[in-house]
């Protein structure tokens, strides 16, 4: 299998060689030359896989250039019960993604039992074991350079700390993430993990991740990589938990289901519509934004206004403050029939601050074939939904994963199962679960007091040669 550009302009590699390297050289994002297919018989084998054998049944179908041993090996790794211990109370830690039935029909899958409560953990663990071996095989170091709204930099710190040949130089929106995000990565006090705080939001962080990749003589010469969701495997890790979800929350492959998947990137969401390209049986992906409903607008309207055409709001779902999704394009991509002359020619708008409208082109009508509904949630629709699936269920729900559950509930067609993804667990924003139920969110032990200790990070203007200077005198240590 060969992985191209969506931008058209980069020749094409295989898995071993994009799994390193983030942005393709053109600027794009790189995909499979083809979705793999999954057979009906194949999918009645992988229902009765545990998670680390879906795992290697998944990503062998996208990393053919892996040997089979040296795959199973790194994903028995990585998809451990020790490793997602951190689950809610009668939970199966072994199921690694267990789903839990709110009521029939109505599921929610729980995905933030790793290191930092994060659904991030599921793929950044993967994607920490991956870059290993493939340094240890070529003899070589790698310096990740990556942007997070709150999540995803904890997860890959974690998933990185301490790995030899491999620095992190992670930069966050300054003093716009929870208190417990905040303190999850900057007290880390591992010599190869670097947090930079910007001044400005997450589209600033992530523009200056884009431009430093952009830039080939520098990227090759500090051998740059990303993290982010713009790196391929990060993706095709979270395709997995979409087919344990369906196998969990289904009797046999003739069902179909929607998942509702509370969106910022579109990340997350991009992995469940390559489950359905690849033949998982879903009917309905909901995607849900908070009040930065870029993407919801897109999917209302066929408009996609990003940054530079709105402001971004800061909310009570932090992670979600984001108004140019990265991932996006790669679903773009498939929607224009996988012509990169139509991706540049769009991304030239973006770049420009401009609008892209396919208002008046064949693929307005060919949104409507790839499965999509969308929804917006506000502050208050989060509260009375954290307040609703407390009364009703006893579980305590996230932010985010309530917007996901509010959107999702309100979307689905009628009789369909709905499966909303869990995003993290509660204690990662007491504030608004204080708001919501006057009273604190459970925390793991383990993590107690996190907020109190040293906290060590570099506050930087949202500037490409600042940032520079800055990784190349870290890397001459």
């Amino acid at each position: 299998m060969k992985y191209i550009s969506t931008r058209g302009e980069a020749a094409p590699k295989t898995f071993s060689e994009i799994l390193l390297e983030g942005l393709a050289p053109d600027g794009g994002l790189y995909l499979p030359e083809r979705y793999p297919r999954v057979a009906t018989a194949e999918l009645a084998e992988w229902r009765r896989l545990s998670y680390a054998e879906l795992a290697h049944a998944v990503l062998a179908r996208f990393a053919p250039d892996i040997p089979v041993l040296d795959l199973k090996e790194i994903v028995a790794a990585t998809y451990r019960p020790e490793v997602y211990r951190h689950t809610r109370p009668d939970s199966d830690a072994a199921a690694i993604a267990p789903l839990r039935t709110l009521e029939p029909g109505l599921h929610l899958l729980e995905l933030s039992n790793g290191p930092t409560l994060a659904f991030k953990d599921m793929a950044m663990q993967l994607l920490g074991n991956l870059f290993e071996y493939a340094l240890r095989r070529e003899g070589s170091w790698l310096n990740i350079v990556g942007a997070t709204s709150g999540d995803t930099g904890s997860a890959a710190e974690y998933a990185m700390r301490g790995k030899q040949g491999i620095r992190v130089f992670m930069l966050s929106p300054h003093g716009k993430m929870s208190d417990f995000q905040r303190a999850q990565m900057y007290s880390l006090s591992d010599p190869n993990i670097f947090n930079i705080a910007v001044r400005g939001v997450f589209d600033d962080a992530q523009d200056l991740v884009k431009a430093i990749s952009g830039e080939r003589e520098f990227k090759a010469r500090y051998r740059i990589g990303t993290v982010n969701s713009i790196n391929w495997a990060r993706v095709v890790a979270q395709v997995i938990y979409y087919f344990k979800g369906y196998f969990q929350a289904t009797r046999n492959n003739d069902e179909e289901v929607a998942f509702a998947v509370p969106s910022g990137n579109f990340g997350n969401i991009c992995a469940g519509h390559i489950a359905r390209m690849m033949g998982l049986p879903i009917a309905q992906l909901i995607l849900a934004t908070n009040e930065n409903d870029v993407l919801d607008e897109f999917f209302r309207t066929a408009v996609y206004r990003p940054r530079g055409t709105r402001e971004t709001r800061q909310t009570s779902s932090p992670s979600m403050d984001i108004s140019k999704a990265s991932n996006f394009e790669r679903f773009l991509f498939d929607l224009v029939g996988r012509d990169s002359g139509v991706i540049r020619r769009y991304w030239r708008q973006v770049d420009r601050g401009e609008a892209i409208d396919l208002g008046g082109t064949p693929y307005r009508d060919a949104l409507a074939g790839f499965g999509f509904t969308s929804g917006r949630s506000c502050h208050q629709d989060r509260l009375c939904t954290i307040r609703e699936i407390w009364r009703d269920y006893g579980v305590m729900i996230d932010p985010h994963t309530a917007d996901g559950l509010k959107v999702g509930r309100a979307c689905r067609r009628p009789g369909l199962p709905l499966i909303c993804l869990e995003t993290a667990l509660p204690t990662k924003f007491a504030e608004t679960i204080r708001e919501a139920l006057g009273r604190e969110p459970e925390r793991p032990a383990d993590l107690e007091g996190l907020e109190r200790l040293p906290q060590r990070f570099e506050v930087m203007e949202p500037q490409v040669d600042t940032l520079k200077r800055y990784i190349a005198a870290h890397c001459a240590d």
